[in-house]
């Protein structure tokens, strides 16, 4: 499965990614603001782990974001289940060399509408650090809203946060 964009592919993760994926997350500014289990440091065992489980997924719902041929981010949508069947949860991550160029709004835009299209859904969500400003402007640019703040939700290496929740919904 791959998804184009203008200048990276959304593709599902392989057997020799580990080195450019574990190259690319061994960053404490990518690590910042992502959920613990997003290990930091990240170690080539991780990477390895990683690529072993994602090769099994069905549906497929977490990809790599290549640039180039080297794994250089990861974008994917948690689905829920239950009374939340139709809805996902989207989060992503990129290599700091490559931020400020669209790629992960675009990348953004691009799961959001598979996940409409292709999945069925009709809602994807997104909880973003309160201090991760970066990550609101993306999702806005997306065509994402902010629907609400869920105060002192979020804890990082001891630092309690707010976590602001944005949604979309599919077009009618």
């Amino acid at each position: 499965m791959e998804i184009q964009g203008s200048a990276f592919t959304l593709r599902g993760w392989f057997d020799g990614d580990e080195a450019s994926l574990q190259q690319h997350a061994n960053n404490p500014n990518v690590s910042a603001f992502l959920l613990d289990r997003f290990p930091y440091p990240y170690t080539l065992n991780d990477a390895v782990t990683w690529i072993t489980f994602m090769k099994k997924q069905e549906p497929h719902t977490n990809f790599a974001i290549a640039i180039d041929g080297q794994v250089c981010g990861g974008i994917a949508l948690d689905l829920k289940v239950d009374a939340n069947h139709n809805q996902a949860e989207i989060g992503y991550w990129l290599a700091e060399p490559y931020w400020g160029r669209g790629i992960i709004t675009e990348a953004v835009q691009l799961l959001t509408h598979y996940a409409f299209e292709t999945l069925g859904l009709i809602r994807v969500q997104a909880g973003v650090f309160s201090k991760n400003t970066s990550s609101m402007r993306v999702l806005e640019k997306a065509g994402y809203v902010k629907e609400g703040i869920m105060r002192n939700a979020l804890i990082k290496k001891g630092v309690v946060m707010d976590q602001h929740l944005y949604a979309i919904l599919k077009p009618e």
